[in-house]
């Protein structure tokens, strides 16, 4: 049993991608990758967000499959366990064209679930 209900873990979420959006705006590639503690900060909203999405449950998972929950955790599993294999431009490519989307459709997910609750 999860310490938190699912509704906060979406929110948990959402601010992690907020905070990475905030870090980085206004940044390019080159600027991320020589900011260790830009890029270091980002990776652990990365993990949040993999983490958070872990919790969520299963069976919310397969109401809304559009959303990347189990990419979510592979990259949360990579960047805690497998750190050595982290490759900055590819985060760098997630946080870019992969975040955005994601918004959208957390916030209809909770609008939606907590209307039928």
């Amino acid at each position: 049993m999860s310490s938190r209900e699912w509704p906060l873990r979406i929110q948990d979420i959402l601010e992690a991608i907020a905070s990475i959006q905030a870090r980085t705006a206004g940044m390019s590639l080159e600027e991320f990758e020589a900011n260790d503690t830009v890029y270091k900060a980002v990776l652990y909203d990365f993990v949040i967000i993999g983490e958070a999405s872990a919790n969520v449950p299963i069976e919310l998972q397969q109401r809304y499959p559009e959303i990347p929950w189990r990419l979510m955790q592979d990259m949360r599993n990579v960047m805690a366990h497998e750190y050595f294999r982290i490759n900055l431009p590819l985060t760098w490519r997630t946080l870019e064209r992969s975040l955005p989307p994601l918004v959208p459709q957390l916030q209809a997910l909770l609008a939606q679930e907590i209307a039928e609750s």
